[in-house]
């Protein structure tokens, strides 16, 4: 069993940046993947950054690449999600969630566990 709990999100104008931290117990680190999709109202959940951890190297969506960085504390059980130069289209619920069956790090259906997600707002 993995439980995962986020931290970090807020209220911010574009331009400024954010850290959002996802702790995790039981067995997350030892599956196939671990990072963070983002829900925003009347859209469907998409990925934003996740760790491949039998490459150990991130992925990102193009949308986030160059803004967003994703990094990890091994000792901590914690994964965060560096976010600067947030945008006004950056506006979502944030989850984490372990990847726990084989493909790709961009498919949702592939990871079973998830955080409660924290919301985060960016204003003009």
């Amino acid at each position: 069993q993995v439980q995962l709990v986020e931290s970090g999100g807020g209220l911010v104008r574009a331009g400024d940046s954010l850290r959002l931290s996802c702790a995790a117990s039981g067995r997350a680190f030892s599956s196939y993947g671990m990072g963070w999709f983002r829900q925003a109202p009347g859209k469907e959940r998409e990925f934003v950054a996740a760790f491949s951890w039998s490459s150990g190297n991130p992925g990102y969506a193009d949308s986030v690449k160059g803004r967003f960085t994703l990094s990890r504390d091994n000792a901590k059980n914690t994964v965060y999600l560096q976010m600067n130069s947030l945008k006004l289209e950056d506006t979502a619920v944030y989850y984490c969630a372990v990847k726990s069956r084989v493909g790709s790090l961009y498919n949702a259906r592939l990871y079973d566990y998830w955080g409660q997600g924290t919301q985060v707002t960016v204003s003009s």
